[in-house]
């Protein structure tokens, strides 16, 4: 097989500085400048800017009207219409979790329990939201659907230990989702 050699071009002093590529940007940089003070800034009106340009004002004006419907946020656990835990405890979502941020300890339904069928429910479920990428494997992979992404982009914290959230929190986040989930179902 026959190497080519690709020669590239010889460059002039202004190309070797970047001078065209700099002067270029200026001008853009510029361009934008003055349509924002003239209050003719593409996007403004879309992403509900305050009128100086396309940058929203963060803490008055949130993304939650234009949020995409294909937007993944933080997960959480759901429950149930009747308030119980819909995770069994199979800890797929744990093992296919490509950052570890999940953690799960398996505990058992005691016998004298109306649903001692299910045989596991979480102990502990704990997930780091300082290591979760969003990715949405967790949801994809939850046999029970018990593990959602919320459209929730507000996640803060003070320290590590905050930010990982444990069963309850998980829960009191997550709500209820209605329909069949099939560790309840008779048949099963």
């Amino acid at each position: 097989m026959a190497v080519v050699k690709v020669k590239r071009p010889d460059l002039n002093a202004g190309e070797k500085l970047f001078l065209g590529a700099i002067v270029k940007g200026f001008f853009i940089t510029m361009r934008h400048a003055f349509d924002s003070l003239r209050g003719k800034t593409r996007g403004a009106d879309e992403m509900a800017s305050s009128g100086l340009g396309a940058t929203m004002q963060y803490p008055e004006q949130r993304w939650d009207e234009h949020m995409p419907e294909y937007y993944r946020g933080a997960p959480a656990l759901v429950t149930d219409e009747q308030d119980r835990e819909r995770c069994v405890s199979c800890q797929l979502c744990e093992f296919i979790c490509p950052p570890k941020a999940i953690k799960i300890v398996p505990g058992e339904i005691p016998s004298d329990d109306a649903w001692a069928k299910v045989e596991k429910r979480p102990q502990e479920f704990d997930i780091d939201m300082t290591r979760c990428i969003y990715c949405g494997m967790c949801e994809e992979v939850c046999p029970e659907q018990a593990i959602y992404l919320r459209k929730d982009y507000l996640i803060s914290g003070l320290n590590r230990k905050e930010m990982v959230h444990d069963k309850k929190k998980l829960y009191e986040i997550g709500g209820k989702r209605v329909g069949l989930v099939n560790k309840w179902n008779e048949l099963k």
